[in-house]
């Protein structure tokens, strides 16, 4: 799959509500959509505003079957970081922060 996909994917999920989040400890500073500091339409808009070269994936690190997608976009003043990887019927969240 491709970035173009993988972002289709992304705000599709996203729509129906079909995502979750990864436990962290640090969930406070590296989640700001877990903890309610933005909303699904802000991470939309985030998304949305990825372009290729914001983009990048690897292996996830506890199984290397599952790829992770790390999007960087600029949106409102500031560089996001987006990490995620998607497990059918999800998407699951690791990190959402400034």
């Amino acid at each position: 799959m491709g970035f173009k996909d993988i972002k289709r994917i992304a705000i599709d999920y996203l729509k129906k509500g079909a995502f979750d989040h990864e436990a962290r400890t640090d969930i406070n500073v590296k989640n700001l959509f877990s903890i309610g500091m933005i909303d699904t339409d802000y991470v939309i808009s985030l998304i949305n505003k990825t372009s290729g070269e914001e983009y990048q994936s690897s292996p996830h690190h506890q199984d290397k079957t599952i790829d992770v997608h790390i999007f960087r976009p600029f949106k409102d003043d500031f560089y996001w970081y987006i990490k995620f990887y998607i497990i059918e019927p999800d998407i699951i969240f690791i990190s959402i922060h400034k």
